[in-house]
């Protein structure tokens, strides 16, 4: 045994074991937060069953659950991308977890990654979840399963833009109220549940071009329709994640 053997080295983990490590505590912390989970996964899996299951909405030809799953699929990224997170982040920005985990060896850019992470890995979750929900009740999905994932993934950026901006630039208790209210707001007027085509053309236009809609219709389109790639809907969704995370990384506060 050489005299080195037990020398200590003192040093900063690899940075993708880091970022591992933080994405994987922050998944934990989401999944055992009963808050989250009834925003995340209990809201939209009933709001599937019942509207699916009862005629309470028009939803046009064919059956309500093609119609619905997808909505509730983007439903779903917004919750977890957006609302959680943005809430999320703002009370830990608020108690101080931001400004010291700063502090360590993890950087900042690698602290959003890991977020991230771990935002994906639970809309891998719901998505799963959700698909087998909807299938139990019938649903028949069509299109191409790369153009459904590019729609999720540049959802997932310009959703998670818009709330670490949210997050990063306001009080807490007002990020917590402002990310409840727009989901609320969103989930009546963003082609989820109810059809973009129910409200008056003018009301109409401007609807469409929320990152919300962009989706929903995005996925119904290849989903419910067999449609190619949805490039309007994908433009607008990248359009929103420049706009989001552009305006996150320049006006975001750490304390």
């Amino acid at each position: 045994m050489s005299a080195g053997t037990f020398t200590p080295k003192p040093g900063a983990a690899p940075l993708a074991r880091m970022i591992g490590a933080q994405a994987a505590l922050e998944t934990r912390m989401l999944l055992r937060n009963g808050e989250q989970l009834l925003l995340t996964v209990i809201i939209p899996a009933l709001l599937l069953v019942l509207f699916a299951s009862v005629d309470i909405v028009d939803t046009g030809a064919g059956r309500s659950v093609d119609f619905l799953a997808p909505g509730v699929l983007a439903l779903a990224v917004m919750s977890t991308a957006f609302t959680g997170q943005a809430i999320a982040t703002g009370f830990d920005r608020r108690y101080g977890v931001l400004k010291r985990l700063g502090a360590s060896p993890l950087p900042r850019w690698g602290l959003m990654a890991a977020k991230t992470l771990s935002v994906l890995v639970t809309e891998v979750l719901q998505v799963a979840l959700l698909t087998a929900i909807a299938f139990g009740l019938g649903w028949s999905p069509q299109g191409s399963p790369v153009a459904v994932a590019a729609l999720l993934l540049l959802g997932t950026a310009a959703f998670s833009g818009l709330g670490l901006l949210m997050a990063g630039t306001l009080k807490a208790e007002v990020t917590l109220a402002a990310a409840n209210l727009v989901f609320l707001l969103l989930l009546v007027a963003g082609g989820v549940i109810v059809p973009l085509e129910k409200f008056p053309a003018g009301v109409r236009s401007v609807l469409e071009l929320l990152p919300i809609s962009a989706l929903s219709d995005g996925l119904r389109d290849v989903l419910q329709h067999g449609a190619g790639v949805p490039w309007q809907q994908l433009g607008l969704l990248a359009g929103w994640s420049v706009l989001g995370l552009g305006l996150a990384a320049r006006h975001f506060r750490w304390e």
